[in-house]
């Protein structure tokens, strides 16, 4: 009582000019407080009897922000007491909750994201679960794909899940690589080698899916021989590993000495490679077609809520020539947003030479999701279409109609990119030196998603 005394003596609110401030001053503090929620301390799952935690609260602050709580403390059967039980709740995640309701601020890293976005779904605090979902689409990484994807589809979360399967398919190699490629689920190993966009070897995924198969073994206490591991993997994996795809020495090499396939298979295999057989038998023969690779003409990301890009100006596209070395496939391009805002665009792709319309799409609505692959906090989202060839040496302009939000937008543009073998010129077009006028330096277009030929 003495120490709630000294703090109105204190007249501490004079100092907080905001509702924010004050309720920052709140947050994790007993004063005031009318609960106490009870978690478990530790995150230790070895530890049987996990020790407990009590973090001071109020009523008034957990019921505004949350319908679990307001029906736990102001329904029909009200909680009278002043100490509540979170039995399935750790330390961490409620902490970074109660900081959010009390000041709209949240402090997450990869220890606790999971947790915080359990309880955010629990206690129904849907925008603290925007702020997990936002954390994660833009960490998600080769390393911790398969954690992410997990809970994603557990909640349901069908952007994060997309993005996880971006990830996958552009970063196989170093996906599988992964310490956590070894413990999936055999479900989602079969999801996996049915996909044909990753971005792999074929010989290289045959090594890691009978990796996973001798680790799956031991983990079941069995032999790791040829039999078994075919067994564990089943038919719908072995069948729809791409065999015919590998070169003759690494099928031998990497491939027989596993046991996995049969003495036919391996003899209707051998018979394929040495040109006597047209098609294998049993299993697919194409590669794998891969991902898209993108091509960023930018070296620096304007986030800044004081540099915006506008579409409400007097222009009417967004416009950039562009030419390449070598023929390639255009997927599409990644444009920038503002997060989760919706934009309407019309694209046009124009060859300049035969002053032919390659792409006259009509406008679409896209939603701006958190940039893939990158540590700057900006939004993009994808405009995709058939793909066609860009001939090399050819000049093309593209044109974008954009409706929209203000957004971040690119700075420090060149005029020449190399990606994946092929470089990539840029040059302005039509260009008017309006504050909102995309050239090479600085605007729209962030990336061209393309594959080589």
């Amino acid at each position: 009582m003495l120490e709630i005394m000294a703090a109105f003596e204190n007249k501490w609110q004079k100092g907080k000019a905001t509702i924010g401030e004050r309720g920052t001053v709140m947050f994790n503090n007993e004063l005031l407080s009318d609960v106490r929620l009870v978690v478990q301390a530790s995150t230790d799952e070895s530890n049987a009897k996990k020790s407990k935690m009590a973090i001071p609260a109020h009523k008034f602050v957990l019921s505004i922000c949350s319908p679990v709580f307001f029906a736990m403390f102001c329904g029909e059967m009200a909680e009278r007491s002043d100490s509540i039980d979170l039995p399935d709740c750790d330390y961490e995640g409620v902490l970074e909750m109660l900081r959010y309701m009390y000041s709209e601020e949240v402090k997450l890293n990869e220890s606790n994201v999971m947790q915080v976005l359990y309880v955010a779904k629990k206690y129904i605090v849907p925008s603290l679960a925007d702020e997990c979902i936002d954390f994660l689409l833009r960490n998600v990484d080769p390393t911790n794909v398969f954690c992410i994807l997990t809970h994603a589809q557990q909640y349901e979360e069908k952007s994060l899940v997309d993005r996880c399967w971006e990830v996958i398919d552009r970063k196989t190699e170093e996906v599988v690589k992964s310490e956590g490629f070894a413990t999936i689920e055999r479900s989602l190993l079969e999801d996996i080698v049915k996909r044909d966009s990753l971005t792999i070897r074929e010989v290289e995924l045959f090594q890691a899916v009978d990796l996973w198969a001798t680790e799956e073994c031991e983990r079941q206490g069995l032999a790791a021989d040829g039999s078994v591991k075919r067994g564990i993997l089943g038919e719908q994996i072995v069948k729809r590993i791409r065999f015919p795809a590998m070169e003759k020495e690494e099928f031998v090499s990497a491939v027989l000495d596993c046991k996995i396939l049969t003495q036919e298979e391996v003899y209707n295999l051998r018979r394929y490679f040495s040109g006597v057989l047209i098609t294998a038998l049993g299993f697919p023969g194409g590669k794998r077609v891969g991902s898209c690779s993108s091509c960023s003409r930018f070296g620096f990301f304007c986030t800044s809520n004081l540099e915006r890009w506008s579409y409400n100006g007097s222009k009417e596209h967004d416009c950039i020539e562009v030419w390449v070395d070598k023929d390639i496939m255009l997927h599409g391009i990644r444009f920038f947003g503002s997060r989760y805002n919706t934009y309407t665009v019309g694209l046009t792709i124009e060859d300049l030479e035969e002053d032919k319309i390659l792409l006259n799409s009509r406008k679409r609505d896209l939603q701006s999701v958190p940039l893939p692959f990158k540590g700057e906090k900006i939004d993009v989202y994808d405009f995709t279409f058939d793909p066609f060839v860009l001939r090399k040496n050819t000049h093309y302009v593209v044109r974008a109609a954009i409706f929209g939000p203000e957004s971040c937008f690119g700075d420090d543009g060149v005029y020449l990119v190399e990606c994946n073998g092929v470089t990539f010129h840029f040059d302005d077009w039509d260009f008017e030196y309006c504050d909102d006028e995309t050239c090479v330096k600085t605007g729209q277009f962030a990336e061209f998603l393309f594959k080589p030929i």
